[in-house]
Order: C-alpha cells, then structure tokens, then sequence
C-alpha cells in the first residue's frame, strides 16, 4: 500500500486547527500553557502535541518569558495518547520505517529537554501514557497528592514510548512500575523519584505559581546554562541514547510472538468501520475549573501503533481499567 506524502506545510497545518490549548501569562516572565480537551481528559493527540510544541518553541524566544507551566484543564493533566486523533501528518518529520510514532513522539519529549528555558509541569488528576512522558520531559514536575501517574498499558499494550523510569526512580523502582503495571499516586511518585514536590490538589495551583514566580527572578541566559548542565550530565551518562534503543525494542515487541497477537488484532478491526470520536470541544477561552471527581471514563479506547502504521482500538471494560490503575 502506497502511503501518503507529508510536507513541511502539512505538520505546519496542525498548528492552525481548532485551538486545543490555551496560553496565559499569569505573573512576570511567566507564561502558561492549558491542555483544553477536558471532555476528552485532555488526551493528546498530533494536533495538540503540534501547537503545545509550537508555543513552547515560541516562548523559548520571547523575552518575556523566562519559564512556562504545563497544565491541564478540567479534572485532569493527561490520561494518554487520543488515537482517533493520531492520524495524517504527525507533528513534524519522521521516517515512516518501524516504530515511526514512538519516535515522532520521543522526538518532541527531546525537544522540551533542549530548550533553553525550564518548562514546568503541574499534574493532578489522571497523569497516565503519554500525559507521564509529557510530565517527565519537564524540567520540574509538581504533583496533587491524590493525582495518578502510570503507564498502565504495560500490561497489555507494550512499553512506553519514552521508558524514563530507570533513569529517574531506579533500577527496583522500575521494575516494580513495569512489572505490576504499577500506577502511582502523586504523594508516591514523589518518593520514588518521578515527581519533584507534591501538594494537596486545593493549593496546586498557587504553589506552582509561587515557585515558577521564583525560577522567573533569574535572567534567562543563567537559566539556560543551568538547565543544559543537569541535562549534559545525563546525556553522558547515556540517557538519551537509551530512550532511543527503547523505541526500537518496542517496535521489536510487536514481532514477539504476543505482539504477533496484537498485530492481527489490528488486522481484524482495521476491516471494521473506524470507532466514531466525540467531537464536543470546550471553548478556547472558557474551561472549567479543576475539582475532585470520579472518572469519567466508562469504556477506554486504547490503542497500538503496528510497523505497518494502522491503529487499532481495543475497548477495555470499566472495571478492568479500575483494577490497573489500583495495581
């Protein structure tokens, strides 16, 4: 089958679709940036990853801004990678052999690490899938005390796309993460080394402010070397090459004999008319405040990127998806 050819003007059109972030600048040198999918509990997809990337990129080089806060709208930071809205160009250029949306995606968690300028990241609520690599690319990570932070589809989808554990909880810790499918709460991601800080949910908000009010009072060149030696450090110890070998040994996982399983999994419901997404968007300049609530979710569509770049959803019952995020 022939595939598509992408342009430059084709990532570049993601930017210009309907608005699924909003930007503030809540204090000075202090810009924020709001996931705002909150019917959707704000999972990512190629056109909100294209503008979160494009506003962080364009902070980088505003002189009014020295840091930036990723936060989510609604009950939630992030629960995961929006499938149905994985689709067509991604958000820049990536080779199109084994594993291309994996490492289109490790590619833009790179891209926050090279920033010159720390981004923060404020969790609470669902902080699951691609919602943990996105927290995890941040410099800063401050989390509510009851929000949930995993990759809960270790256990029937695969490894991650970007397999940070090891290099920020430790050998044990990450065994135990990707062993038991283990999702943390925010008090424990703290103790275990993914998270900075956590805070009760009510004062999330004012004590990031406060804290990012603080990274702000120091010039912005300061700040970048500071930024690039703690990242220099890793990068030698090999980091980054090892979240590349990772990409790679997810795309082999799909010719494992399970992953063989999973491929005609996708064969199957690639033949059966395509899962119809909601498209009830919240307004670009209106969301609602954060509160404690019960999940929303009642099914899950989950979803595998195979070699041959079909997706495939497979509908996951509440109640199993309940017993995972416990485990």
């Amino acid at each position: 089958m022939k595939r598509p050819v992408y342009t430059v003007r084709d990532y570049a059109a993601r930017i210009d679709e309907e608005d699924e972030i909003i930007v503030d600048q809540p204090a000075q040198f202090v810009s924020r940036i709001t996931l705002n999918r909150p019917d959707e509990n704000n999972k990512m997809g190629h056109v909100m990853r294209a503008q979160l990337f494009n506003q962080l990129q364009i902070n980088d080089q505003d002189p009014d801004v020295r840091v930036t806060i990723i936060q989510g709208a609604g009950n939630h930071f992030c629960s995961g990678q929006d499938f149905g809205r994985s689709k067509g160009a991604l958000p820049s250029f990536t080779d199109d052999t084994d594993g291309q949306l994996p490492r289109s995606n490790l590619q833009g968690w790179f891209m926050i690490m090279d920033l010159a300028k720390p981004v923060i990241a404020q969790v609470h609520g669902e902080c699951l899938g691609s919602g943990m690599e996105l927290a995890a690319a941040c410099d800063i990570v401050y989390v509510a005390d009851d929000a949930r932070v995993g990759y809960p589809a270790v256990r029937n989808m695969g490894l991650p796309d970007m397999q940070i554990y090891p290099w920020l909880c430790g050998m044990r810790n990450a065994l135990s993460i990707m062993l038991l499918a283990e999702t943390m709460t925010g008090e424990e991601s703290v103790k275990r080394g993914w998270g900075t800080k956590n805070f009760p949910a009510d004062v999330l908000d004012d004590k990031v402010l406060d804290i990012a009010a603080r990274v702000a009072k120091i010039p912005a060149d300061l700040l970048a070397y500071n930024k690039r030696s703690v990242h220099r450090a890793f990068e030698a110890q090999g980091m980054r090459a090892n979240l590349r070998h990772g990409v790679d040994m997810e795309s082999l996982m799909f010719h494992s004999p399970s992953g063989g399983m999973l491929t005609r999994s996708v064969q199957d419901h690639a033949r059966k008319p395509a899962m119809k997404s909601s498209s009830k968007q919240t307004s670009a300049k209106q969301f609602p405040a954060k509160q404690s609530s019960t999940k929303q979710n009642s099914k899950e569509g989950m979803a595998i990127h195979i070699h041959d770049s079909v997706t495939v959803h497979v509908h996951q019952e509440e109640e199993s998806l309940k017993l995972q995020s416990k485990l």
